[in-house]
């Protein structure tokens, strides 16, 4: 008679990224997708909210309670805090939890130190994990993009997350040629709050910063549409006041335009270190485009114009990582060659 099912726990998938935390149970597939954000009662030290409740309260919190995210850049910044938001999105996945304790795929950026991966580890195996695989996002982004990754064949991935760009060449189940730039949404963000503190004396909160990203921000000019402008609300840097101003799609472009040409330099500076038995490969495969990032308007045709080759946009961008990373779940003894090794604990 065979094991219980239910009582084994189900292997779980982590993206744990910057901006988002998204969630694969095995044979389930994607079950949580929540924002990377953290409220914590400072006088108590108990979690008050987790993932969209959390960021709801972002700029509206009285001092006593404090939302953070637990990871900057694509690294854990505040272990604590990571520890008990992933043990949060691991319980929420895993109904199972006091009977078995499941294997945890996390994904993590290119350029991440030992340190960084020992952080990840510590985090899962505190929130939980019986045993934890370590992969490259770009890695995971590759096999969630459907390409063939152990083949001979190179492909080109980059993958635009909230705090990194990762971009990479992968063959034989392994990144020959990898460069991480930690810009990425959350450096778009940045920089329409400071474009808009300097140009329009106002200062706006972060929400409204990623949502005139996401309504106006573009790559590159496109003719009548850069007259298109929204109305921003903020706080008045002259007088203190509460104030609304205007901004078009050309200013946005304008305030992010440096983020974006760094993305298309690291695009660029791969290729060039690209082996040449590989390039050919590329040039016949394109480059495949994933993350959230991928969605800013121009951007494909942007670095197709830079680079000269066909840029492919996947069908779920924001689910990249996460199906590669569920997808060694699915075929743990098959994947084995993808994941980091571990220095042991």
């Amino acid at each position: 008679m065979g094991f219980p099912w239910g009582l084994l726990g189900r292997d779980i998938a982590v993206d744990l990224g910057t901006a988002n935390t998204l969630v694969y149970v095995r044979k389930k597939g994607v079950v949580l997708d929540e924002p990377s954000v953290v409220a914590i009662n400072m006088h108590t030290d108990r979690i008050v909210a987790v993932g969209t409740a959390a960021k709801e309260m972002i700029g509206r919190t009285p001092p006593h309670i404090v939302t953070m995210r637990p990871l900057k850049d694509g690294v854990i910044a505040d272990l604590d805090a990571a520890e008990r938001m992933l043990r949060h999105f691991i319980q929420l996945s895993h109904k199972n939890r006091y009977l078995a304790k499941p294997r945890v795929v996390v994904a993590v950026p290119s350029g991440t130190t030992s340190v960084e991966q020992r952080a990840v580890r510590e985090a899962a195996y505190e929130a939980g994990a019986r045993r934890v695989h370590i992969i490259e996002e770009p890695m995971a982004a590759a096999i969630g993009a459907g390409l063939n990754v152990g083949d001979t064949t190179g492909n080109m991935v980059v993958d635009i997350g909230g705090g990194t760009t990762e971009v990479a060449i992968v063959s034989l189940g392994g990144v020959v040629v990898a460069k991480s730039v930690r810009v990425g949404g959350d450096e778009l963000d940045e920089a329409i709050v400071n474009y808009v503190k300097k140009e329009h004396a106002l200062l706006l909160g972060e929400r409204t910063a990623e949502h005139i990203k996401i309504t106006l921000g573009s790559a590159r000019p496109g003719g009548a549409d850069d007259a298109t402008s929204v109305p921003i609300r903020g706080r008045d840097l002259v007088t203190g006041l509460p104030k609304t101003a205007a901004i078009s799609r050309a200013e946005v472009r304008e305030a992010i335009e440096d983020q974006v040409q760094t993305i298309v330099d690291a695009v660029q500076t791969t290729l060039d270190q690209c082996p040449a038995e590989l390039a050919g490969d590329l040039i016949d495969n394109g480059i495949v485009l994933t993350g959230g990032g991928a969605l800013l308007d121009g951007l494909a045709a942007r670095l197709g114009e830079a680079v000269g080759m066909p840029i492919h946009l996947v069908d779920q961008p924001l689910k990249s990582v996460v199906l590669g990373a569920g997808r060694c779940v699915e075929r743990f003894d098959e994947m084995q060659d993808v994941f980091l090794p571990e220095n042991r604990r």
